[in-house]
């Protein structure tokens, strides 16, 4: 805490704020200057022997535009404003400090391109004449939790191929707007080489994708997703980037520590990928600056940090933490913690109520709690542990021994103060090599049996279940909650990106929303399920209520009862046997003569049950303090006081 506030004060004293600090971008790259008709190119390469800026402008002549050596490691040159237009591709020829010649990509440059022919990327100028006008304003401050839709764009259409921003803004925004989610999280946005790395080796950190289309395009995405009052975070890879010298910053001035660590430390094993060296100034200014620019070019609400227990620790979090030791004294990265806590400050500052979320496995304690309380200033945490948990329970147990209080004690297990987003699954689960939920729990059957008239007994249990595990985490996992793209409605098929291994093909790279429009396919109605459950949560700011409270427990009738808002939720998990007469306790601001009515029934007809409960009958509280209802197998529901 106190090296957080001895930095800042530090960089208040010689730039007056940290967002002055933290517009680095604005200084270095290339950029026009309306006021006097030139054109800057800098860049920071401090052991460069000589560097120069080439492209169509110049027919990639080395010598004709050398730029020349600064104060601190920055090379300089200024052109007529002529020299370059909008659409120009450019790099720039860096003589090494160990003496190799290589054509590399500015570090801030704004877009990055691949020829169709050669693969190549290139640097491109990117200076329209007419700047993108924003037609809506959006305050992320009034989403009191997210409920995040997990979205790729280049895989969200129907068809085997890459799908544009636009495409998305059209077609699929509106989907997600009638569902309820009041926030999306985008994948994959920073350029990146190699599309099936799902966007987290990326090389070109402040360049929207160019896969997708125009950064114009990208910013329409966010301002229709405004629009529908939805918050749109973006999926930030800070925690490593990809080691291709051709593309990204590996080995950008000839030596192997200029933006990461040298030697082995410089390494991430487990991603085949660069750590940045978070101890360097320079580098925590790149970093916070492409964090101000997400915001203030692109008007992003928040961001979902990837790999944060990487950047944590010096082992990257591969051991077991235990031991309370084993996040303040055995191997934590106190470099890599200044610049979370700066970074969360800065954005903070910028835009108050981002959202900024953690992908954190350890629990580091304070990672969630304001960096003022000696906390790290994230406002939730990924609650990691729930989607492995599902995973282990449905390979290892048959559901007729699944217990709901070891359930309940699992999606409850976390540190009362810090908020989490509670997740089932998420796009891990979706890829090749593992399943979804829904494919765990149907696999084969999902190719032959899921027309509304086939009561085949494997979807009939899959379907059920499905639901059940869905609200059961949603209720008692946190603070927030989280689905990826399709697996509302249990899209059939894993993702995985064009490759060698499957001769480069798309075809499983897609979103297939004609399964769930199909009104003879029972796909729409986990899709109903997950729309009545997501409005339910809006209309009572659940997920802003004190965690949930059980009110009652029976791991042999596999039934178990909770609160949460004012809500009661009851879940049956028992595969056979239905219970006509079951008495629930009630909490102790429910009085004798209360009254219930159903709100969420998985056992309606709207999402594929066998409408076994009355959606008109109310439920009385008795002397006892108790409510009796009829609960059938395989089923939840939730009950409002009238």
């Amino acid at each position: 805490m106190t090296r957080l506030q001895d930095h800042l004060q530090e960089i208040e004293k010689r730039y007056g704020n940290l967002a002055t600090y933290a517009s680095a971008h604005q200084y270095v790259g290339i950029h026009y200057r309306v006021h006097d008709d030139t054109w800057s190119v800098r860049e920071w390469a401090p052991g460069a022997k000589s560097v120069s800026l080439v492209g169509e402008f110049n027919q990639w002549n080395k010598q004709s535009h050398p730029l020349v050596l600064g104060a601190q490691g920055v090379w300089e040159t200024h052109l007529p404003g002529e020299t370059l237009k909008h659409k120009d591709l450019v790099k720039l020829h860096i003589v090494g400090a160990d003496d190799s010649a290589r054509d590399r990509i500015p570090a801030c440059i704004q877009r990055a391109v691949q020829d169709e022919t050669s693969k190549d990327y290139s640097g491109q100028v990117w200076q329209p004449e007419e700047a993108y006008v924003w037609q809506n304003d959006f305050d992320p401050s009034t989403i009191d939790c997210p409920l995040i839709y997990e979205c790729h764009v280049g895989m969200s259409g129907e068809e085997p191929r890459i799908h544009s921003y636009r495409e998305f803004a059209d077609e699929v925004l509106p989907r997600i707007c009638a569902l309820g989610y009041n926030t999306i999280q985008l994948m994959a946005v920073q350029e990146h080489p190699y599309y099936g790395s799902f966007g987290y080796h990326v090389s070109s950190f402040f360049a929207a994708c160019s896969r997708f289309g125009t950064p114009e395009d990208l910013k329409y995405l966010i301002d229709q997703a405004h629009g529908m009052n939805i918050a749109v975070l973006l999926d930030i890879v800070h925690s490593h980037a990809v080691k291709n010298i051709a593309e990204g910053l590996n080995e950008f001035d000839g030596t192997d520590h200029q933006y990461f660590h040298s030697g082995e430390r410089g390494d991430q094993p487990q991603w085949d990928s660069k750590c940045f060296d978070y101890g360097k100034d320079e580098v925590r200014q790149f970093l916070l600056s492409n964090t101000l620019f997400w915001i203030d070019e692109f008007r992003f609400d928040g961001f979902r940090f990837d790999g944060v227990t990487s950047m944590l620790y010096h082992h990257h979090g591969s051991v077991a933490f235990d031991h309370y030791d084993k996040y303040f004294t055995d191997g934590p990265d106190e470099d890599a913690i200044l610049y979370l806590g700066m970074a969360t400050t800065l954005i903070n500052q910028l835009k108050p109520g981002c959202i900024v979320v953690a992908e954190d496995m350890s629990g580091m304690p304070g990672l969630c709690r304001p960096t003022s309380e000696g906390g790290i200033g994230f406002t939730h945490r990924l609650a990691m542990g729930i989607p492995d948990y599902w995973i282990k329970l449905l390979k290892h147990k048959q559901d007729e021994d699944w217990a709901p209080e070891e359930i309940w004690n699992v999606m409850s297990n976390r540190r009362f103060g810090e908020a989490n987003i509670a997740y089932a699954e998420s796009h891990d689960q979706a890829l090749v090599g593992d399943k979804t939920i829904a494919f765990r729990l149907m696999d084969k059957e999902m190719y032959w049996h899921m027309n509304i008239d086939d009561e085949h007994p494997v979807i009939e249990r899959g379907i059920a279940l499905h639901k059940i595990i869905r609200l059961f985490t949603l209720v008692s996992g946190g603070e927030g909650w989280l689905n990826f793209m399709g697996n509302e409605f249990g899209h059939p098929e894993w993702l995985d990106f064009p490759r060698e291994g499957n001769d480069w093909s798309s075809h499983y790279c897609r979103r297939q929303w004609s399964l769930v429009d199909n009104p003879e396919l029972r796909y729409q109605h986990l899709n109903a399920f997950d729309s009545t459950m997501i409005h339910l949560t809006k209309k009572h700011h659940l997920l802003a209520c004190n965690p949930a409270q059980m009110l009652s427990v029976h791991n042999a009738d596999q039934v178990l009862a909770a609160e949460r808002g004012n809500i009661i939720f009851v879940f049956n998990l028992n595969p056979q046997q239905s219970f006509p007469d079951y008495h629930i306790s009630m909490p102790g601001n429910v009085k004798p003569g209360d009254q219930y009515r159903l709100v969420l029934d998985s056992d309606s007809e709207e999402h594929g049950g066998h409408c076994r409960l009355d959606p008109s009958a109310t439920y009385t509280v008795n002397e006892h303090h108790q409510l009796s209802i009829y609960i059938p197998s395989r089923t939840c529901i939730a009950l409002e006081r009238i």
